[in-house]
Protein backbone atom coordinates (compact mmCIF):
# COMPACT_ATOMS: atom_id res chain seq x y z
CA UNK A 1 0.00 0.00 0.00
CA UNK A 2 1.31 3.56 -0.91
CA UNK A 3 1.51 6.32 1.73
CA UNK A 4 0.62 9.24 -0.69
CA UNK A 5 2.48 11.75 -0.18
CA UNK A 6 4.69 10.47 2.68
CA UNK A 7 6.67 7.12 2.36
CA UNK A 8 8.52 5.22 4.83
CA UNK A 9 10.28 2.23 6.08
CA UNK A 10 9.00 -0.22 8.40
CA UNK A 11 11.35 -0.31 11.44
CA UNK A 12 11.32 -1.49 15.30
CA UNK A 13 9.66 0.68 17.58
CA UNK A 14 7.53 0.38 20.35
CA UNK A 15 4.13 1.27 18.12
CA UNK A 16 2.92 -0.49 15.79
CA UNK A 17 4.35 0.65 12.70
CA UNK A 18 1.61 0.98 10.39
CA UNK A 19 1.08 1.60 6.85
CA UNK A 20 -1.24 4.51 5.70
CA UNK A 21 -2.78 6.60 3.07
CA UNK A 22 -4.67 9.86 2.91
CA UNK A 23 -7.14 10.83 0.58
CA UNK A 24 -9.17 13.72 -0.56
CA UNK A 25 -8.80 17.04 -0.43
CA UNK A 26 -10.65 20.09 2.00
CA UNK A 27 -12.81 16.70 3.42
CA UNK A 28 -9.84 13.92 4.27
CA UNK A 29 -9.59 10.72 5.73
CA UNK A 30 -6.60 8.28 6.10
CA UNK A 31 -6.74 4.95 5.40
CA UNK A 32 -4.66 2.51 7.74
CA UNK A 33 -3.32 -0.70 6.24
CA UNK A 34 -2.56 -3.69 8.97
CA UNK A 35 -0.90 -6.41 9.26
CA UNK A 36 -2.04 -9.82 11.30
CA UNK A 37 -2.05 -8.74 15.12
CA UNK A 38 -1.52 -5.05 14.25
CA UNK A 39 -4.17 -2.67 16.09
CA UNK A 40 -4.85 1.56 15.19
CA UNK A 41 -6.71 3.49 17.85
CA UNK A 42 -9.05 6.26 17.17
CA UNK A 43 -11.56 8.70 18.74
CA UNK A 44 -15.09 7.22 19.19
CA UNK A 45 -17.18 7.98 15.58
CA UNK A 46 -14.67 8.56 13.76
CA UNK A 47 -14.66 5.28 11.66
CA UNK A 48 -15.44 5.61 8.62
CA UNK A 49 -15.31 1.64 7.20
CA UNK A 50 -13.14 -1.50 7.82
CA UNK A 51 -12.21 -4.66 6.51
CA UNK A 52 -14.29 -7.66 8.43
CA UNK A 53 -11.13 -9.15 9.56
CA UNK A 54 -10.75 -6.31 11.86
CA UNK A 55 -12.20 -6.45 15.31
CA UNK A 56 -13.64 -3.17 16.75
CA UNK A 57 -13.20 -2.84 21.05
CA UNK A 58 -14.00 0.11 22.89
CA UNK A 59 -11.14 0.81 25.80
CA UNK A 60 -10.79 3.31 29.05
CA UNK A 61 -8.39 5.35 28.38
CA UNK A 62 -6.36 5.73 25.54
CA UNK A 63 -5.44 2.17 24.55
CA UNK A 64 -1.39 2.67 24.38
CA UNK A 65 -0.66 -0.22 27.17
CA UNK A 66 1.35 2.14 29.11
CA UNK A 67 -0.55 2.73 32.20
CA UNK A 68 -0.20 -1.04 33.09
CA UNK A 69 -2.99 -3.60 33.68
CA UNK A 70 -4.82 -2.09 36.85
CA UNK A 71 -8.20 -0.47 37.20
CA UNK A 72 -5.94 2.97 38.36
CA UNK A 73 -4.09 2.91 35.86
CA UNK A 74 -6.60 2.17 33.20
CA UNK A 75 -8.70 5.54 35.19
CA UNK A 76 -5.87 7.82 35.10
CA UNK A 77 -5.86 7.19 31.29
CA UNK A 78 -9.44 7.97 30.97
CA UNK A 79 -9.06 11.06 33.11
CA UNK A 80 -6.05 12.53 30.96
CA UNK A 81 -8.37 12.26 27.90
CA UNK A 82 -11.49 13.55 30.16
CA UNK A 83 -9.63 16.90 30.87
CA UNK A 84 -8.71 17.34 27.56
CA UNK A 85 -12.18 17.34 26.74
CA UNK A 86 -11.94 14.21 24.78
CA UNK A 87 -14.79 11.15 25.35
CA UNK A 88 -13.74 8.72 28.52
CA UNK A 89 -13.69 5.89 25.93
CA UNK A 90 -11.35 5.21 22.97
CA UNK A 91 -11.67 2.46 20.26
CA UNK A 92 -9.28 -0.68 19.06
CA UNK A 93 -9.09 -1.57 15.66
CA UNK A 94 -7.33 -5.10 15.98
CA UNK A 95 -6.73 -7.65 12.68
CA UNK A 96 -7.49 -10.45 13.74
CA UNK A 97 -7.24 -12.34 10.23
CA UNK A 98 -4.44 -12.86 7.51
CA UNK A 99 -2.34 -10.79 5.01
CA UNK A 100 -3.28 -7.30 5.65
CA UNK A 101 -6.51 -5.57 6.28
CA UNK A 102 -7.57 -1.61 6.04
CA UNK A 103 -9.79 0.86 8.23
CA UNK A 104 -10.71 4.19 7.77
CA UNK A 105 -10.97 7.03 9.77
CA UNK A 106 -12.48 10.64 8.71
CA UNK A 107 -11.99 14.47 10.22
CA UNK A 108 -15.16 16.12 11.46
CA UNK A 109 -14.53 19.26 9.82
CA UNK A 110 -13.12 20.46 6.27
CA UNK A 111 -9.44 20.57 6.60
CA UNK A 112 -6.47 18.26 6.89
CA UNK A 113 -5.33 14.95 8.03
CA UNK A 114 -1.93 15.56 9.19
CA UNK A 115 0.56 12.05 9.42
CA UNK A 116 3.22 12.34 12.17
CA UNK A 117 5.95 10.25 13.29
CA UNK A 118 7.07 10.89 16.80
CA UNK A 119 10.18 9.38 17.01
CA UNK A 120 11.14 12.28 13.63
CA UNK A 121 9.95 15.03 16.01
CA UNK A 122 11.78 13.87 19.52
CA UNK A 123 8.54 11.37 20.76
CA UNK A 124 6.37 14.14 21.81
CA UNK A 125 3.85 16.42 20.06
CA UNK A 126 1.92 19.04 21.82
CA UNK A 127 -1.55 20.32 19.94
CA UNK A 128 -5.05 21.49 20.25
CA UNK A 129 -7.68 19.50 22.16
CA UNK A 130 -9.93 17.73 19.36
CA UNK A 131 -6.80 17.51 17.28
CA UNK A 132 -6.01 13.51 17.68
CA UNK A 133 -8.45 11.71 15.35
CA UNK A 134 -5.80 8.62 15.37
CA UNK A 135 -2.65 6.43 15.85
CA UNK A 136 -0.92 3.61 16.09
CA UNK A 137 -1.25 1.65 18.91
CA UNK A 138 1.53 2.07 21.66
CA UNK A 139 1.21 5.89 21.67
CA UNK A 140 0.15 7.74 24.54
CA UNK A 141 -2.54 10.46 25.12
CA UNK A 142 -1.51 13.25 27.72
CA UNK A 143 -2.21 16.30 29.07
CA UNK A 144 -0.18 19.33 28.59
CA UNK A 145 -0.73 22.45 30.91
CA UNK A 146 0.08 26.08 29.87
CA UNK A 147 2.93 27.23 32.35
CA UNK A 148 1.78 30.88 32.45
CA UNK A 149 -1.42 32.19 33.13
CA UNK A 150 -2.16 35.17 30.68
CA UNK A 151 -0.69 31.93 27.84
CA UNK A 152 -3.86 30.02 29.66
CA UNK A 153 -6.19 32.74 29.46
CA UNK A 154 -5.52 34.03 26.19
CA UNK A 155 -4.08 31.84 23.69
CA UNK A 156 -6.51 30.57 22.02
CA UNK A 157 -6.54 26.73 23.86
CA UNK A 158 -6.70 27.58 27.53
CA UNK A 159 -4.72 26.35 30.10
CA UNK A 160 -5.04 22.34 28.66
CA UNK A 161 -3.76 21.05 25.55
CA UNK A 162 -2.95 17.81 24.37
CA UNK A 163 0.29 15.87 24.59
CA UNK A 164 1.01 12.46 22.08
CA UNK A 165 3.89 10.96 23.44
CA UNK A 166 5.24 7.72 21.67
CA UNK A 167 7.80 6.90 18.59
CA UNK A 168 4.45 6.21 16.08
CA UNK A 169 2.36 7.57 13.83
CA UNK A 170 0.16 9.95 14.70
CA UNK A 171 -3.24 11.05 12.44
CA UNK A 172 -4.01 14.70 13.43
CA UNK A 173 -6.60 16.55 12.48
CA UNK A 174 -6.77 20.73 11.71
CA UNK A 175 -8.86 23.31 9.95
CA UNK A 176 -8.53 24.16 6.22
CA UNK A 177 -4.84 24.68 5.12
CA UNK A 178 -1.82 23.18 7.03
CA UNK A 179 1.48 24.85 6.86
CA UNK A 180 4.72 23.35 8.70
CA UNK A 181 6.84 26.31 9.75
CA UNK A 182 10.26 25.14 11.11
CA UNK A 183 11.63 27.67 13.39
CA UNK A 184 15.72 28.17 14.62
CA UNK A 185 17.07 29.16 18.04
CA UNK A 186 15.93 32.60 18.87
CA UNK A 187 13.20 32.68 15.52
CA UNK A 188 10.00 34.15 16.24
CA UNK A 189 6.49 33.97 14.50
CA UNK A 190 2.83 35.99 15.39
CA UNK A 191 0.11 34.17 14.83
CA UNK A 192 -3.62 34.37 15.26
CA UNK A 193 -4.07 32.48 18.78
CA UNK A 194 -6.93 30.26 17.13
CA UNK A 195 -4.44 29.08 14.02
CA UNK A 196 -2.02 27.43 16.64
CA UNK A 197 -2.64 23.81 15.36
CA UNK A 198 0.30 22.00 17.04
CA UNK A 199 3.83 22.13 17.85
CA UNK A 200 7.13 20.15 19.31
CA UNK A 201 7.99 20.81 22.79
CA UNK A 202 11.13 23.09 22.12
CA UNK A 203 8.70 26.05 21.06
CA UNK A 204 8.53 28.71 23.57
CA UNK A 205 4.47 29.45 22.83
CA UNK A 206 3.59 32.39 25.00
CA UNK A 207 0.92 35.86 24.07
CA UNK A 208 1.63 39.40 23.39
CA UNK A 209 -0.65 42.53 22.82
CA UNK A 210 -1.84 43.03 19.59
CA UNK A 211 -0.45 46.55 18.99
CA UNK A 212 -2.32 49.93 20.03
CA UNK A 213 -5.11 50.24 21.85
CA UNK A 214 -6.64 51.24 18.73
CA UNK A 215 -5.55 48.35 16.64
CA UNK A 216 -7.20 45.91 19.60
CA UNK A 217 -10.29 47.63 19.26
CA UNK A 218 -11.03 48.43 15.46
CA UNK A 219 -8.25 46.05 13.90
CA UNK A 220 -10.69 42.99 14.10
CA UNK A 221 -7.40 40.51 14.88
CA UNK A 222 -8.65 40.49 18.76
CA UNK A 223 -6.52 41.40 21.66
CA UNK A 224 -3.68 39.30 21.56
CA UNK A 225 -1.22 37.49 19.32
CA UNK A 226 0.56 33.94 19.89
CA UNK A 227 4.24 34.22 20.00
CA UNK A 228 5.99 31.26 18.73
CA UNK A 229 9.25 31.08 19.47
CA UNK A 230 12.17 28.52 18.43
CA UNK A 231 13.70 26.12 18.39
CA UNK A 232 11.12 23.88 17.30
CA UNK A 233 8.22 22.53 14.19
CA UNK A 234 5.32 24.36 14.32
CA UNK A 235 2.27 23.68 12.38
CA UNK A 236 -0.73 26.42 11.76
CA UNK A 237 -3.73 25.96 10.51
CA UNK A 238 -5.71 28.65 8.09
CA UNK A 239 -9.42 27.69 9.55
CA UNK A 240 -9.61 26.92 13.07
CA UNK A 241 -13.61 25.46 14.21
CA UNK A 242 -13.76 28.44 16.82
CA UNK A 243 -13.90 30.81 13.44
CA UNK A 244 -15.82 28.80 11.14
CA UNK A 245 -18.44 27.64 14.29
CA UNK A 246 -18.33 31.93 14.80
CA UNK A 247 -19.20 32.55 11.00
CA UNK A 248 -22.06 30.03 11.03
CA UNK A 249 -23.86 30.97 14.06
CA UNK A 250 -23.05 35.01 13.03
CA UNK A 251 -25.09 33.93 9.80
CA UNK A 252 -28.02 32.39 11.67
CA UNK A 253 -28.41 35.14 13.85
CA UNK A 254 -31.20 35.82 16.39
CA UNK A 255 -33.66 33.70 14.14
CA UNK A 256 -32.24 30.45 14.40
CA UNK A 257 -30.92 29.97 11.16
CA UNK A 258 -34.34 31.17 8.94
CA UNK A 259 -33.93 32.78 5.19
CA UNK A 260 -32.76 35.75 6.16
CA UNK A 261 -32.27 36.76 2.23
CA UNK A 262 -29.13 38.75 2.91
CA UNK A 263 -30.86 41.67 2.65
CA UNK A 264 -32.08 41.00 -0.67
CA UNK A 265 -36.09 41.55 -2.44
CA UNK A 266 -35.64 37.84 -3.10
CA UNK A 267 -35.73 37.42 0.92
CA UNK A 268 -38.82 39.78 2.34
CA UNK A 269 -40.59 37.65 -0.73
CA UNK A 270 -39.64 34.74 0.68
CA UNK A 271 -40.46 36.04 4.27
CA UNK A 272 -43.75 37.06 2.84
CA UNK A 273 -44.35 33.23 1.67
CA UNK A 274 -43.67 32.04 4.58
CA UNK A 275 -45.88 34.38 6.92
CA UNK A 276 -43.33 36.21 8.38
Amino acid sequence: MSNSPWQHNRSSSIADDVDFEIKGQELQFVEIELDPGESAVAEAGAMVWKDASIDMTTVFGDGSGGQGGGFMGKLLGAGKRLVTGESLFTTVFTHQGRGKARVAFAAPVPGAILPIKLDHIGGRLICQKDAFLAAARGVSIGVHFQQRIMTGMFGGEGFIMQRLDGDGWVFVQMGGTVVERELAVGEEIHVDTGCVAAFTPGIEFDVIRAGSVKSMIFGGEGVFFARLRGPGKVWIQSLPFSRLAGRMLAAAGSRGGQNRGEGSLLGSLGNMIDGD
